[in-house]
């Protein structure tokens, strides 16, 4: 019910999510760009009255210096002619002064030059109806208006200083606000695009951890609920179930064929290590050491093929899951237990071994070790020159032992090495031989390096044409026993170089 319920606000689709994010995210920008334009527009507002203001302001003070030097002038004039057209312009003159006096007031209500104007006006609105004489004698009155004039273009010129001062400190504030608000709006949008970068990317994640598990991967854990996201996605989470399925239907047959074939194997080759135990125990007449070291050599062959029987049912077991298991070991004796296996082989070959003497002391999975080891020489018989030469090389360098596998005849092809390890591949060389390969000789050989953390590749070689050469890495694995420490040292360096021919 909870997830019905909270799948009812999701989008459908994941096209619908990306817009839909879009959208939301640019929302807070948007927003951001709208305040930043209503405190762009107050800004200009303020700034276009205060400029206006201030030139009205600063005209109308120096008009009030420039009346009082005239009604001045006029009435200086006037004592001396007694003109009545001089004093008519006096009158004037002092109407405008007045007006705008009383304009000004209402910038400086309280300035005390203002307040001592309207005394001195009222006292030299009675001027026009005196004679020469006594404007002489009030002269001394325009000295006073002019000074009061000069002080009230001076306090007009600070208030619209601090006028000024005040839009400098508001734009200050705003542009202080306008960070806040970018800082905010930007962090909700970092914020929301995180959210709607997770939504888009958790059920990508399921999905990526959903194949993850179906590829077998043992670190990443199944996802146990469905995937929640848009509808392709989850559409694609489901194909991945079908696809899971499916794959567990062809695992189970896959089991199934190789219990069946298994089984099927078995029963012939119980007949056949029945027979050369009947054989070896002289059931059918006495056999000599030559014939008795044939039916040795099968019926090792056979028990070996039971054993690789044995763990075709347990494929994926070793596949995926199997642990390395670390032993203490002489890997030249391991190599001579191989020759020894492959021995009629190379003597049908005519093949000439060198190979190592000296033993080795080396830690690691002696059973990897010998399945590449064998599959190495396997192939060296199958694809050789008649007659040729094989080597067998180990090295100690540091932590690490390195062993090559180098023998004549016909160079692997360039086309032919890209692919070489890969499974049922077989290159452009026929193998030599009754039997036919299959192709994944090389590709359990290698996979036998890796699950050592070591490698197996093919490398160029100055004396044979065909050189594989195996890396393996110190394993920590058990201490030494008893009669692996009695075991005396190689005699000296020299002894390691030595090699055998047959």
């Amino acid at each position: 019910m909870t997830t019905q319920v909270s799948r009812r606000w999701r989008p459908r689709s994941l096209l619908q999510l990306v817009l839909l994010a879009f959208l939301v995210v640019m929302l807070p920008l948007g927003v951001l760009m709208f305040q930043a334009g209503q405190a762009l527009a107050e800004l200009t507002r303020l700034a276009d009255v205060g400029a206006r203001q201030a030139v009205e302001e600063t005209r109308r003070a120096r008009a009030l210096t420039s009346l009082s030097l005239e009604m001045e002038r006029s009435a200086r004039q006037y004592a001396v002619v007694e003109d009545p057209g001089l004093m008519a312009i006096f009158v004037e003159r002092h109407a405008e002064f007045e007006s705008l006096l009383r304009d000004q007031r209402r910038l400086l209500p309280d300035d005390p030059d203002i307040q001592a104007l309207f005394p001195l006006l009222e006292e030299l609105a009675s001027l026009p109806g005196a004679g020469g004489a006594e404007v002489r004698e009030r002269l001394d009155a325009f000295a006073a208006l002019a000074n009061h004039a000069e002080a009230v273009r001076r306090a007009t010129n600070r208030k619209i200083d601090e006028r000024i001062d005040a839009i400098r400190e508001r734009a200050n504030n705003v542009q202080a606000r306008l960070w806040l608000q970018t800082l905010a709006l930007v962090s909700a949008s970092l914020a929301l695009m995180l959210l709607f970068t997770w939504l888009i990317m958790r059920p990508i994640r399921q999905l990526e951890r959903r194949i993850l598990g179906i590829g077998g991967d043992s670190h990443t854990a199944p996802v146990a609920h469905s995937i929640q996201g848009p509808a392709e996605l989850v559409q694609l989470g489901e194909r991945l179930d079908w696809l899971s399925a499916r794959l567990g239907e062809v695992e189970a047959q896959k089991q199934q064929f190789l219990r069946h074939m298994s089984h099927e194997l078995k029963t012939p080759l119980a007949s056949v290590r029945e027979g050369t135990a009947l054989l070896c125990d002289g059931v059918a007449g006495r056999l000599d050491p030559r014939q008795r070291e044939i039916l040795e050599l099968i019926d090792a062959s056979g028990e070996e093929l039971q054993r690789l029987i044995e763990q075709l049912l347990d494929y994926n077991l070793l596949q995926h899951h199997r642990e390395v298991d670390t032993q203490r070991f002489d890997m030249t004796a391991l190599i001579e237990e191989l020759l020894a296996k492959h021995r009629l082989a190379l003597t049908h070959k005519g093949m000439r071994v060198s190979a190592p003497v000296v033993s080795l002391e080396w830690c690691a999975d002696r059973t990897a070790t010998g399945r590449i080891l064998d599959n190495l020489l396997s192939n060296a018989i199958a694809y050789g020159e008649d007659g040729g030469v094989l080597e067998i090389r180990q090295r100690r360098e540091g932590a690490t032992l390195v062993l090559e596998v180098a023998n004549s005849g016909e160079a692997i092809d360039e086309t032919d090495r890209a692919r070489l390890f890969e499974p049922f591949y077989q290159g452009r060389a026929r193998r030599k031989g009754a039997l036919k390969g299959s192709g994944i000789g090389l590709s359990v050989a290698v996979d036998c390096a890796r699950m050592q953390q070591g490698s197996l590749e093919l490398i160029g070689d100055d004396l044979l044409p065909v050189c594989f050469r195996l890396t393996l890495p110190w394993q920590p694995g058990p201490p030494p026993s008893l009669e692996q420490k009695k075991t005396p040292a190689p005699a000296g360096p020299a002894a390691q170089e030595h090699a055998r021919s047959r």
